[in-house]
């Protein structure tokens, strides 16, 4: 008889962890936090083609640059 292998310990999913803290990163963003998750769904819909996603892309620089310089609050 073949002892069987430790089971491994329940740890999350690494894809998991990242989303988590991609999620961390993503309320960081304040204002802009919806047009950058905007621009993400784009890039899963077009298969990462930034070319496609340039308003996104466009809306979310603007709202940084506003953030930046003290128009967003």
């Amino acid at each position: 008889m073949a002892n069987a292998p430790p089971s491994p310990s329940p740890r999350p999913a690494l894809h998991q962890m990242e989303a988590d803290e991609e999620d961390e990163n993503v309320k960081q963003l304040n204002e802009c936090s919806t047009l950058y998750l905007a621009l993400q769904e784009c890039l899963f819909r077009t298969d990462r083609n930034w070319k496609s996603c340039q308003p996104e892309v466009l809306a979310l620089k603007a709202c940084h640059s506003r953030k930046n310089s003290g128009e967003v609050k």
